[in-house]
Order: C-alpha cells, then sequence, then structure tokens
C-alpha cells in the first residue's frame, strides 16, 4: 500500500462525523452565585454555582432572555448559553470552608458521535437540560453515573486513571471535574419537571453511538471540564479522606453535575455541526466561527444577585448546606441564617462624582507601550476615584482614570482603542486600595472618569455583539441591542499588557507618551489636602508605596484562559498539539498503522476519534 493511499485513508476517516469536534473555550466564570433558573427559578438556589456564557444569564430565564446577552466568557460569536455546576471547597480540620481556586473557566466540548446514518441536530430555542444529580453519594454501572468522571491531573507523564467520585490522592496540576450531557432527544419536550426525562444516553453507551428509538433525534453531544487548583492544598491534607467538597455538601464526588441552557443561533449552531468536520478540536479551524478575543471574553460578568461571601475561607458552605457523605443526602433546611432574597445591593462599578462636577465614561483598555492617558500620572496606597479625580483636575487634565487599584493617569484625549464599550461594565474589578468600597481598574483596564462640560451624568446606555451568526468583521465589533434584564449588562475591554509603577509628567500635553518608570527607579507620592500630590523622582529603590506590578500578576491568571487542551482532551479524545508521528523513513509502518487504525474504526466507529496520537496505538 502507497504513502498516498494511506494519506487518503487517514482523510477519510478525519472527515467522518464521528471524528469531528471543536472545543468551545470559556475563559472564565460569568459569576458564582446560589442561581439555578432550570431547577429553581425566580429564587436564590440552594447551593452555589460556578456560571460560565453569556451575560443575559439571571434567576428567571428563557431563550430570549440569552439573546440580550451583551457579552460572554465563551469565545465563538453567537454563542448566548450558559454552562453551569457546582462550585469546589476544602474542608479545613475545623470545620470552616475554603473556595478552591478555579484554573480558567470551562472547557466545553461539542461532539458528533452519532449511529450509523443519524444526521446530528442542534439544540431547538428554549431547550436546557441538567446531568448528573447533587444527592447522589454512591456509584454505579448506568450511563448517568458513568457521565460523571474525575481526572487527576499529572502533567509529569504519571498520570492516574479516571475516577467516578473524588480520588482520594493529591492531584499535581489539579482536580478536572467533567460532565457529560444525554444527546437523545425525544423530539417534543424543551425540558421535563425533572429536566432530564425529555433527553436519554445513547442505546449502547453514554458517550456515543446511536440512540433508542423513544429518543430520535440525535442533538450535538456537549461535555464540560472544569479544572479546580487542588494543588493548592496538597500540604493541607489530613486524616484518611480527601478534604474536597461540592458546594451542595458533597464530600464524594458523586453528587457531580451540570446546566445546560440553549442560547445558540440555532441556525448559526447547525452550519457548524454541518461544517466543522475538522477532528482537531480547535474552535480556530471552524470556518463557520468567528471569535472575541480571550481577554474580552474573560472579563464579561454579571453583578451577583445574592448578598452573601462565596470565596476565601467560610464557617460555612454558601445555603447552610451540611456535609452529607451519604449513602444518602436530602435538602436540608436553612440553619445558618444564608439569604434567600435577592438583591443587588453590592458596590457599583463605578464612584459617582456628578456632585464634583466629573462623570464616568466607563471602562477603558490600556497597556504600558501605549498608554490611553498620557499627561501626568502618580501611585499610592491611598488611590480612590476621588483622590486620582482631583489629583487630574488640579493639574489642569480634563480626564482622569485609575487602574490597578493604585494607579491615576491624567488626559485630555482618549485613543479609540481605549475607549469604555458603551453600556457594558468590563472588567475594571480591582478594588481601590485607598477604599475597597470602590473600583478602581484592574490590570490593562482603565476606569475612567471625564469633567462635565454640562448636564454632569454616569455612563449608560446598551451595546451587544451580535446574536445572531456574525460578518467576519463581527468580531471585532459591537451591534447596537439593549439589555433588558433585572441585571445590568457586563462586557470587558481587552487587557493589554502589564506596566510598572507610573510616573507624574508635566501636564502641558498629553499627546506624547509619559516618561515610563524603569527598574529601580523611585516615585514617591504623597496625596495633600487638595487630593493632588507632590511627586519626586529619584534613583533609589521602588518603595513599597510606589511599586505597581500593573496587572503582572493578575495577566498571568488570565492568560491561562481556560483549561490546557494540550492536555485537556476530553473522553476518547486526544488533543492535536500531543502529536507522535510514526517514522517517516519507514513507509510501511506507516501504512501497517494506518491499517491497524482502519479496522479499529470499523469495529468501533464511535468511540474513535482520530488524531495523530492514534495511528501510534
Amino acid at each position: 500500500m502507497s504513502l498516498l493511499l494511506a494519506a487518503g485513508l487517514m482523510a477519510a476517516l478525519a472527515a467522518s462525523p464521528a471524528a469531528a469536534f471543536w472545543r468551545l473555550p470559556c475563559k472564565s466564570p460569568i459569576v458564582v452565585e446560589r442561581a439555578d433558573p432550570i431547577v429553581q427559578p425566580g429564587q436564590v438556589s440552594n447551593h452555589l454555582h460556578t456560571i460560565m456564557g453569556g451575560n443575559g444569564f439571571d434567576f428567571t430565564m428563557d431563550y430570549n432572555d440569552t439573546q440580550k446577552s451583551t457579552c460572554s466568557s465563551c469565545t465563538v460569536i453567537g454563542d448566548n448559553s450558559n454552562y453551569w455546576t457546582p462550585t469546589l471547597f476544602y474542608r479545613h480540620q475545623d470545620g470552616t470552608f475554603e473556595s478552591v481556586p478555579q484554573i480558567g473557566g470551562a472547557t466545553v466540548y461539542y461532539l458528533q458521535r452519532g449511529g450509523k446514518d443519524e444526521k446530528i441536530k442542534s439544540f431547538p430555542p428554549g431547550f436546557r437540560m441538567v446531568a448528573g444529580n447533587p444527592f447522589k453519594r454512591a456509584g454505579g454501572n448506568d450511563f448517568a453515573t458513568q457521565a460523571i468522571s474525575y481526572n487527576c491531573l499529572d502533567y509529569s507523564g504519571n498520570g492516574k486513571p479516571e475516577t467516578p467520585n473524588f480520588p482520594n490522592y493529591n492531584c499535581p496540576n489539579g482536580l478536572r471535574a467533567q460532565v457529560f450531557f444525554p444527546s437523545c432527544w425525544n423530539g417534543k419536550d424543551l425540558d421535563a419537571p425533572d429536566h432530564k426525562s425529555h433527553m436519554s444516553y445513547p442505546a449502547s453507551s453514554y458517550n456515543s453511538g446511536a440512540c433508542p428509538p423513544e429518543f430520535p433525534v440525535h442533538l450535538v453531544s456537549i461535555f464540560f471540564e472544569i479544572i479546580w487548583d487542588t494543588a493548592k492544598f496538597a500540604d493541607k491534607w489530613y486524616g484518611n479522606e480527601q478534604p474536597f467538597i461540592w458546594s451542595q455538601g458533597d464530600p464524594t464526588g458523586y453528587g457531580g453535575h451540570g446546566d445546560f441552557l440553549m442560547g445558540w443561533d440555532p441556525d448559526h449552531l447547525q452550519d457548524a455541526i454541518d461544517q466543522c468536520t475538522n477532528d482537531s478540536g480547535r474552535v480556530e479551524d471552524c470556518p463557520v466561527f468567528d471569535l472575541i478575543p480571550d481577554k474580552q471574553a474573560q472579563g464579561c460578568r454579571v453583578p451577583s444577585g445574592v448578598n452573601e461571601p462565596v470565596s476565601g475561607i467560610l464557617k460555612a458552605l454558601p445555603g447552610c448546606n451540611p456535609v452529607q457523605p451519604g449513602p444518602k443526602a436530602e435538602p436540608q433546611p436553612n440553619t445558618c441564617g444564608a439569604p434567600f432574597d435577592i438583591s443587588y445591593s453590592g458596590k457599583k462599578d463605578y464612584t459617582d462624582l456628578t456632585s464634583k462636577g466629573w462623570g464616568y465614561m466607563g471602562c477603558g483598555t490600556d497597556n504600558y507601550y501605549n498608554r490611553a492617558l498620557t499627561g501626568a500620572s502618580q501611585s499610592n496606597d491611598k488611590m480612590t476615584n476621588e483622590n486620582c479625580v482631583a489629583f487630574c483636575e488640579s493639574r489642569g487634565f480634563s480626564i482622569a482614570g485609575t487602574e490597578y487599584g493604585r494607579e491615576c493617569y491624567c488626559g485630555n484625549s482618549l485613543p479609540d482603542g481605549a475607549k469604555p464599550i458603551p453600556g457594558v461594565a468590563g472588567s475594571c474589578t480591582m478594588p481601590c486600595v485607598g477604599n475597597t468600597d470602590e473600583f478602581c481598574g484592574a490590570g490593562g483596564a482603565i476606569s475612567l472618569y471625564s469633567k462635565c462640560s454640562g448636564e454632569c451624568t454616569n455612563a449608560g446606555g446598551g451595546a451587544a455583539p451580535p446574536s445572531t451568526k456574525p460578518s467576519t468583521s463581527a468580531a471585532q465589533s459591537s451591534a447596537a441591542s439593549t439589555k433588558a434584564s433585572t441585571k445590568p449588562a457586563t462586557q470587558p475591554t481587552s487587557a493589554a499588557a502589564t506596566s510598572p509603577a507610573p510616573v507624574t509628567t508635566t501636564p502641558s500635553s498629553d499627546s506624547a507618551p509619559s516618561e515610563s518608570t524603569a527598574p529601580g527607579d523611585t516615585v514617591s507620592s504623597d496625596i495633600n489636602a487638595s487630593g493632588g500630590s507632590d511627586v519626586k523622582d529619584t534613583d533609589a529603590s521602588i518603595s513599597p508605596e510606589t511599586t505597581s506590578t500593573s496587572g503582572a500578576d493578575a495577566a498571568a491568571t488570565s492568560d491561562s484562559g481556560t483549561s490546557d487542551t494540550s492536555s485537556s482532551t476530553g473522553p476518547d479524545v486526544t488533543a492535536a498539539t500531543e502529536t507522535t508521528s510514526p517514522d517517516s523513513s519507514t513507509s510501511d509502518e506507516v501504512v501497517t498503522s494506518v491499517i491497524t487504525v482502519v479496522k479499529r474504526y470499523v469495529a468501533s466507529p464511535y468511540s474513535l476519534l482520530l488524531s495523530p496520537t492514534s495511528i501510534s496505538n
């Protein structure tokens, strides 16, 4: 057999529907709160969820609400769906709980794994479903149990098999929680009272194969992966049991679950199913997709509607969920006074300075190499938006901006690339060091205020990316829309390069870049009574009051995005980046490998996703 024929066989298999899939990166949660519009609509839910997707998310929502999203933490334009799972905690020996950091957001696989002659269909508008059972505390051999699994990540090559429950050993690179949803639909009901019975897993496997006759419509399969940084607690294990617990009080892991609320334009998703036949898994390889920048997706968020702490060290799990190891678990009454009222009484995205003649412009974009505001600047540990505005006004500038909690920049104009997107809050979420009740930008994001020339107002309005299939240019622009929800619209601007501590410059012009602080320089600032500062440049080493990493730490986190797809391959999927090519000098070995793959594919066409690694196994 020739190499050409071998290549032809490989191409034929790669284009087969059973091999087609893409990974949808969801870069961060949009909110972590006790909300579940599928299981407990219109009320605060019993336990905490980590929620990804469109910022149309709310306590009560339907398909039309998803289409009002002005951004999504997932990168494909046109997908305003929401995806959520419970939140993971570490249980201290003293009975307190500590939130486990999430690495990125989620990876959502869209896989085409139908039976012979089955056409894979898009989810219809209004569709929703749940996989898993939060009250499950024991294993089983049914498909619903097999669909919940855990992968103890170890990038050194010493990985262990996946488990149906929390593994009782440390995971050096984190614990990956995995949820595979049923893909066979009854063709009639968009939901069911239990949010499951309108769906079924395929007849022969939880993740592939033909649908049973009672559920004749094979929808595209979806599979969640979320990585939790359990390695942070590697030196804090105690006793004989692993110390992690789901937010509903499950210390076993069997109660893992996920929710999906459809928010795609169905025609757009169907086009992707029909045309995205690449087996690489790369969402960039799908010709019908346009993507938003990773940093923009990562900053998409909505404010929490439950006034309670959900991170750090807590005396009780949010919602007062008791630890229930099983074998059975039931909902428990609220015993710790947890709030069950929906309230958006948290702090605003801006500081109202209209009484001082300044209005909030929005959250803009900044970077060290091309500053948004190039006039005077300062950095200190007393920074607030009021102090920054007073400083810039005292220097004769009409625009003031705070960044990375402690930095202040001044100018008289903004370049187009730095301007806020109207009607969306952006990623200015870092508390001001001088008043933690205020936000002062973030890494690469700047909270902007301008001196009012007439009526003084704060930014409002609305703008949204298209919710239908976009044109190529749509990935870089927004289409006008209004967010009509109980939660305000929120969309980030792209975070830019990080910056060192700023330096005060002469306010004669803001057209030229300011002089940057070189490593080893000092900028010492003391706010005076009027809110300005006396700034002195010296050659001494950087002092604590003026040293600013300007987003370096944040960038390190944000650049991680979601799970590393080179090691996050999903069930029966081999990442394209883990290529192990056969010896090209021996064509017979290539042919033999290809024949082996063909035989395996014929024997089990629905469980094999061909990838470069597959031909050597």
